[in-house]
């Protein structure tokens, strides 16, 4: 794909592979729609160690994301596995250093939305997506659930909330993504990248 070409910023961190593998399916999403691109960034782990120890690429999966991966997206999914009904440390220390994309009011107008898994099934994966969403409505970004026009969040009977995607991983971490799981970040993905195309601004014309 052209390197021009907008993208969706799909932000995550996954400690055992349960909501990198959402984050995979909601960028097939993405990229089923003509005219944009996913990009797969992830964040790093947080500790109480104050030297910095952890290289600075990841050793698999996705590089750490910059701010300007944040800036310079036309639209953004955040996704975390969920911390006692909260998103992960890790995501929300990244997301506290926004702070000056807030104050240039960067992300104002861009759709975004959020995804989550969960040990269990009511481990808390609507409280989880809450908490992701608020600090995107701080930044005045445009928040996309999934509507029920996707007969799969009536079905299912496992992830998928009208919040934006989830994804029972099971007590191990190791349980894959089911089939109406998989369909319903894929939509969520074709929503937001179509959002993301009907809301971004049209570049400037040329003066003569």
């Amino acid at each position: 794909m052209s390197a021009s070409l907008p993208y969706v910023l799909i932000l995550y961190y996954s400690r055992h592979g349960a909501t990198r593998a959402m984050a995979e399916q909601l960028a097939a999403g993405v990229e089923s729609t003509r005219g944009i691109k996913a990009r797969l960034r992830t964040v790093p782990p947080v500790s109480a160690t104050c030297e910095a120890v952890d290289p600075e690429i990841p050793e698999e999966g996705a590089i750490y994301a910059t701010l300007d991966d944040l800036r310079h997206c036309s639209g953004l999914a955040l996704g975390s596995p969920t911390r006692f009904g909260n998103m992960a440390a890790p995501l929300k220390y990244f997301i506290d250093g926004t702070s000056e994309l807030w104050l240039g009011g960067a992300l104002i107008d861009k759709p975004a939305t959020a995804f989550t898994s969960t040990a269990s099934l009511h481990g808390g994966q609507e409280t989880t997506l809450i908490s992701m969403l608020l600090p995107l409505l701080h930044h005045g970004m445009v928040y996309a659930g999934l509507p029920y026009s996707e007969i799969e969040l009536m079905e299912t009977t496992s992830g998928g909330t009208p919040y934006g995607a989830s994804h029972l991983a099971g007590k191990r971490s190791d349980r894959p993504l089911d089939d109406h799981e998989r369909q319903l970040v894929r939509a969520q993905g074709k929503r937001l990248a179509r959002l993301a195309l009907a809301l971004r601004e049209p570049p400037l014309e040329a003066h003569g």
